[in-house]
């Protein structure tokens, strides 16, 4: 038990990492906020995916691959949300 929560938290963190630095601009997030941000894209990217296949399983996680693309959908959308990497003329 203690060993899946370690591993999804190690998932997490890579795949957030990956995702902020596929997203331009600064991210002033911090490591709590990016292992959160990975983790719950991962499960985006698992439900993108199950739309996709047809699969839907319910919360089911992604891959690597869906889990940053997951990840970078999440982070778009909390970039809007909090107003964060707005151009300012």
């Amino acid at each position: 038990m203690i060993f899946s929560i370690i591993g999804w938290i190690v998932f997490g963190l890579i795949a957030g990492f990956i995702a902020r630095a596929i997203v331009p601009g600064k991210d002033d997030i911090g490591i709590l906020r990016t292992i959160v941000l990975g983790v719950v894209g991962s499960i985006v990217g698992g439900l993108i995916w199950g739309l996709l296949t047809g699969g839907i399983r319910g919360f089911q996680p992604a891959g690597w691959i869906g889990s940053v693309i997951g990840a970078v959908i999440v982070l778009v959308i909390y970039n809007q949300v909090t107003g964060r990497k707005r151009n300012r003329l």
